[in-house]
């Protein structure tokens, strides 16, 4: 994937959906943010992100009581862990990990489409004109 470092830089200083101070598989503490479908991770002590992980394709496991993991399909043997604080924080964490991919909204976004059409008669998207649109239909029903 491409992309410019300069606006990956100010994408890791927006308002983070959650973050939290971290270990990575190396033991060493690292400031994990989570910002849309990105997670990025810091040195504690300096602003600007060390990585950043696009959550799209992968698979969020739970290794360990307190310790995730995130591989991706295109890559299985190369695991990113993660260990926190508590089984109730790595629990968290792989929710808001699990919910932050484009595929996750998209599949949202369909089910609650469907939803407000059962209830109301009409499509919530035709107002803005891409109820046609393939990325908002079930795979089942692309033509």
């Amino acid at each position: 994937m491409r992309y410019n470092e300069r606006e990956l830089a100010v994408l890791s200083r927006q308002p983070a959906e959650k973050a939290a101070e971290i270990h990575d598989e190396v033991l060493k503490k690292r400031l994990v943010k989570l910002v849309v479908n990105f997670l990025f991770y810091f040195r504690t002590d300096e602003a600007e992100p060390i990585g950043a992980l696009l959550l799209e394709h992968c698979r969020i496991t739970k290794e360990e009581e307190n310790v995730f993991s995130i591989s991706f399909i295109e890559e299985p043997e190369r695991k990113y862990c993660f260990e926190c604080d508590s089984e109730e924080q790595c629990q968290e964490w792989i929710e808001a990990l699990k919910r932050a991919s484009y595929e996750f909204m998209r599949r949202s976004l369909i089910f609650y489409r469907n939803e407000i059409q059962k209830m109301t008669g009409k499509d919530p998207l035709e107002q803005f004109g891409i109820s046609e649109e393939a990325r908002f239909q079930l795979a089942s029903r692309k033509q």
